[in-house]
């Protein structure tokens, strides 16, 4: 599968897909609010064939008559969303995981809804696709390859609308290559620390613009509730948000490409993310990991270098790299220097971390 992401022309104005989105967005509360009305009578979970005969019935009804202004898979695919929120939520309830079940949504925080094989047709020569009636042109950055499963029309906090295409794309298996590899340890001070020395620092996008966001957020708090001012003052805090995502984004992609370019094996750490968010949650959001790790697996695909991920339970940071002596008396995080009891070699903790993974990950390919 291959996603594929255009933005429409002049989106802002397009009230219409955005009185859509909000007519997904009022179906999906009405489906909640039945799902929790049926559980508190019959103590069951409602059946989603059942859920979707009865959105059929209520289209005739004048009342529900937004349930018109999308198309029928759309509606099914909300359903589809619904029922596997609730899955989920009984899967980690039964793995004693923390969970909630799908909830309300504000009208103007829901995002999007999805398309399969009707009510959509793309005329990919013009640069433009028809929704519904009405045709809409797009910024057609590439061409599109393989047989499109799914549309799903989504709009960001600025307004913006964004067309994504899930393509069957079947590409052909690139061969893994020979060459260098490296261990990285992730840290907050230092974004990756190489095994080798060619270190990455931590850009931190939200912090060099945490300024400017508490300027944004206390402007819109003396604004009036429901006034145009606030409405603009939202906007503005939602496209400086919008550039720090955007930057980070770049950040990762950038950086993913280089490295997969200069060698043909990686090694990394698997990271409790959730844990680190309880310590250090603005930052461990504000670096971005698991993100990373995603856009550094696409861009090894195309390339042939080789993702190896050791365990996250394996003590790197307490390992002598020079003659494997474990020195348990280094847990603290405070600790970023520490001499090896048996060998007497002076270890720099991330350094050490790193060459450590590089020697279980290149052991164990």
């Amino acid at each position: 599968m291959k996603t594929f992401c255009f933005e429409l022309y002049h989106s802002k104005h397009n009230s219409k897909l955005h009185r859509q989105i909000n007519a997904a967005g009022l179906i999906y509360n009405h489906c909640v609010a039945l799902h929790k009305r049926y559980y508190r009578l019959y103590g069951k979970h409602l059946n989603k064939n059942e859920l979707q005969k009865h959105l059929v019935k209520l289209k005739k009804n004048e009342k529900f008559a937004y349930i018109r202004e999308i198309g029928s898979q759309a509606v099914q695919e909300i359903t589809d969303r619904i029922e596997n929120g609730y899955t989920l939520f009984w899967r980690n309830r039964k793995n004693k995981l923390k969970a909630s079940p799908p909830n309300f949504k504000k009208i103007r925080n829901y995002k999007s809804f999805t398309l399969k094989q009707a009510g959509w047709k793309l005329d990919e020569k013009r640069g433009r696709i028809r929704l519904g009636t009405r045709w809409y042109k797009y910024f057609k950055s590439r061409n599109i390859e393989g047989k499109i499963k799914t549309i799903t029309i989504k709009r960001d906090a600025v307004g913006d609308i964004y067309i994504y295409l899930v393509c069957d794309f079947s590409e052909q298996e690139v061969v893994a290559r020979t060459g260098k590899s490296v261990g990285y340890d992730f840290g907050l001070k230092k974004f990756l620390t190489a095994s080798d020395g060619k270190d990455i620092e931590s850009p931190l996008f939200f912090s060099k613009n945490s300024k400017l966001i508490k300027n944004k957020c206390k402007n819109l708090s003396h604004k009036a509730k429901k006034s145009h001012n606030r409405k603009r003052a939202r906007l503005e805090l939602a496209r400086v948000y919008k550039k720090t995502s955007n930057c980070r984004k770049d950040f990762h992609f950038k950086t993913a490409l280089k490295i997969c370019r200069e060698y043909a094996v990686i090694c990394l750490e698997d990271l409790n993310l959730k844990g680190m968010q309880k310590l250090w949650g603005r930052k461990i959001s504000d670096l971005g990991f698991y993100n990373f790790v995603q856009i550094l697996r696409y861009e090894a695909s195309k390339l042939g270098t080789k993702i190896i991920v050791i365990d996250r339970y394996y003590a790197s940071s307490q390992i002598c790299s020079k003659c494997g002596y474990k020195n348990s008396e280094i847990k603290d995080l405070k600790i970023r220097t520490w001499k090896c009891p048996n060998c007497g070699v002076e270890h720099d903790r991330d350094r050490n971390a790193a060459i450590n993974i590089l020697r279980v990950g290149a052991s164990t390919l």
